[in-house]
C-alpha cells in the first residue's frame, strides 16, 4: 500500500483504476482515459493533486532565500497572490525540481513542488534556510489540492464554492491566487486550459470533491493529465528534465533570469558557462507523420544534424496524431524532419514548436 491522499476513498467509490504513482495510490482513470481528456478540453474536469508538496516558507529573510534557490527572479513578485514558475538548480545547473512559488506577504511565500522530489526539495530548502537563519520551512501535510480545469472551470467552481467568490476569484488573471478563509485559490494548472487549483484542509477535500461531482465536474485521472500536459507542451520532471539537464536544454530558458547580474543564485555560474560555450542540445516538439506512437526513450536522427531522444510521447487525442517532446542537437530547425525508430523501423516525424494545443485549439498546421 502506498501513500494515500484524503480523496483516496472518493476515487475508489467512483470506480477509479488505482495505480502506484511515485509511491502514491492514485487514480489512472475512471473508465475511459480518452473520454476524460476530451472532457477537460471541451468542458470541465477535476484532478486530485494532493500528492504535490505544499510548503510554507516564512520569515524576514524568505525573499533572500528564494533569490538564492530559484533560477527565476522572485523579485518579480510584488503583488500579494502573484505566482512565479521556476526551476531550482544544483551547482552544475541541473534541474533539481520545477515549482510554483506564491507571494503572500514579505514574510510568507508558498511553494508547490513535485511529489517525487519531496524529501530532496525539503532538505535542500531547509538547509539553505538554516544557513540564513530566522526562516521556517513548514511542509503542509494537512492540506489537499484539487485542480478544476477546462473552459467551464471557473463558472463551476464559483457555482459550488459560493457566488461570493465571483468578485474575488472570478477576475483573477493567470498565475494569481487569493487566500480566503481556509481556501487558497490559484489560477494555475497543468493542462493548457483555464481553471483553478484549490488548496484546502485535507478533511474538507472529500466534501468539496463530492459537491463538484454533483455539479457536473467529472473526475479525471493521471492518464488524461499526462496527455493534456503533453499537448500543452508542459515539461514533466524526471522525463523532460532532471538533475543532468539544465533549463537551457529543456525549453525552459524563459524561466532563467540572469538580470540583475548581482543576483548570485545556485547554478548561475554553470548556466553562464554553458551559454557562453553554446548550448549543444534543446527540446523540440515532434509530430509523427507515419503510423505508430511516439514514446519516451525512443531514439531519433534529425537529417544531417545528428541523434536525439524522445523524452515524452503519446497520442494527442485533441489532434488525433502522435506527438512528443524530444531533446535534439541545437542545430535542428523547426520544420525539419527526423527519423524515429519505432519497433525497429525508421518512421518520419516533423519538428515543430510546442505547445501543440492551447485552449482546445491546435497551435500548428
Amino acid at each position: 500500500m502506498g501513500n494515500r491522499t484524503p480523496l483516496y476513498d472518493s476515487h475508489v467509490a467512483m470506480g477509479a483504476k488505482i495505480v502506484d504513482f511515485g509511491g502514491w495510490d492514485m487514480p489512472l482513470h475512471y473508465g475511459s482515459q480518452l473520454a476524460e481528456h476530451h472532457q477537460v478540453r471541451e468542458d470541465v474536469g477535476m484532478f486530485d493533486v494532493s500528492h504535490m508538496t505544499v510548503t510554507d516558507v516564512k520569515g524576514a529573510r524568505t525573499r533572500e532565500l528564494l533569490r538564492l534557490l530559484l533560477a527565476n527572479n522572485v523579485d518579480k513578485l510584488k503583488t500579494p497572490g502573484k505566482a512565479l514558475y521556476s526551476c531550482m538548480l544544483n551547482a552544475k545547473g541541473g534541474v533539481m525540481d520545477d515549482l510554483i512559488v506564491y507571494f503572500m506577504d514579505e514574510e510568507w511565500f508558498r511553494v508547490v513542488s513535485n511529489a517525487a522530489t519531496r524529501e530532496k526539495d525539503l532538505a535542500w530548502i531547509s538547509s539553505a534556510a538554516r544557513e540564513l537563519g530566522g526562516i521556517t520551512v513548514n511542509e503542509r501535510e494537512d492540506l489537499a489540492m484539487i485542480a478544476v480545469q477546462g473552459p467551464n472551470a471557473r463558472e463551476k467552481v464559483i457555482e459550488v464554492l459560493g457566488e461570493n467568490l465571483r468578485e474575488t476569484a472570478g477576475p483573477l488573471k493567470p498565475f494569481q491566487a487569493i487566500h480566503i478563509g481556509e481556501l487558497f485559490i490559484a489560477t494555475t494548472g497543468y493542462t493548457g486550459e483555464d481553471g483553478y487549483e484549490i488548496i484546502m484542509p485535507g478533511q474538507a477535500a472529500p466534501f468539496a470533491w463530492q459537491r463538484l461531482a454533483e455539479a457536473g465536474v467529472a473526475p479525471i485521472g493521471l492518464g488524461a493529465r499526462d496527455t493534456l500536459r503533453l499537448e500543452a507542451g508542459m515539461c514533466l520532471y524526471g522525463s523532460d528534465m532532471d538533475e543532468t539537464t539544465s533549463p537551457l536544454e529543456s525549453g525552459l530558458a524563459w524561466t532563467v533570469a540572469l538580470e540583475p547580474a548581482e543576483r548570485k543564485f545556485i547554478g548561475r555560474e554553470a548556466l553562464e558557462t554553458l551559454k557562453a560555450g553554446g548550448v549543444k542540445r534543446k527540446l523540440v516538439g515532434l509530430v509523427l507523420e507515419d503510423k505508430g506512437v511516439l514514446r519516451g526513450g525512443q531514439k531519433l536522427v534529425c537529417e544531417a544534424a545528428g541523434a536525439g531522444t524522445i523524452t515524452s510521447g503519446s497520442v494527442a487525442p485533441t489532434l488525433n496524431k502522435s506527438i512528443a517532446l524530444a531533446r535534439v542537437p541545437a542545430q535542428v530547425e523547426l520544420g525539419g524532419r527526423c527519423q524515429v525508430e519505432i519497433r525497429g523501423r525508421p518512421t518520419a516525424a516533423r519538428v515543430v514548436k510546442f505547445p501543440f494545443v492551447r485552449h482546445g485549439k491546435s497551435c500548428f498546421d
